[in-house]
């Protein structure tokens, strides 16, 4: 029996994205990766994107899902991210996401240039906040920034204010501030 899995040639499999090693990954993030990595693929794209990452996060990391709360947002934004592939976001296949906002990474390792891009953004923010790994949240605020990215779009269609998603993202990266008695 044939797999109804369309494979990619060897040159365009979809990888796990190089980070320096001091930054690294939490589990989440990696499990977040390996599942749009399979999503991409189910999906026939050659790459994954952004869309394909924050479907993932919405499926892997309990703290991604936290920053969105229940409520009727995130059931109209899982739905359209569940029928990208019967037909909302089929406009997409064959393109590479970029929308020019984030520079090219030179290598993206089955990444559209957004992703990879928001990839080494996620890493730069855990560095900045301390050097811990990079968790969900940072690959969440490094998508939502880009104005031009595919999962911006599904979120504006599902009626979510990416700037309010920013700031619950912020405030929960904040850290705790202890009072001084």
């Amino acid at each position: 029996m044939q797999s109804r899995i369309p494979r990619q040639p060897v040159g365009e499999q979809v990888a796990a994205p190089r980070v320096d090693d001091d930054a690294g990954l939490t589990a989440e993030l990696a499990a977040v990766i390996s599942g749009a990595r399979r999503r991409a693929v189910r999906d026939g794209d050659r790459q994954i994107d952004s869309a394909h990452l924050l479907h993932s996060l919405l499926e892997h990391d309990t703290e991604v899902r936290d920053v969105f709360g229940d409520g009727p947002g995130i059931a109209r934004l899982l739905g359209y991210l569940v029928q990208r592939s019967i037909g909302y976001g089929l406009r997409w296949q064959g393109s590479v996401e970029d929308s020019g906002a984030v520079a090219v990474v030179a290598e993206s390792d089955g990444f559209s240039p957004l992703a990879a891009g928001a990839m080494e953004h996620a890493c730069e923010r855990a560095a900045a906040r301390g050097g811990g790994p990079a968790r969900g949240v940072d690959l969440l605020a490094a998508i939502v920034a880009d104005p031009g990215a595919r999962a911006v779009e599904v979120l504006h269609r599902a009626g979510i204010d990416t700037g309010a998603l920013i700031a619950a993202v912020e405030d929960r990266l904040e850290p705790p501030r202890w009072s001084s008695h």
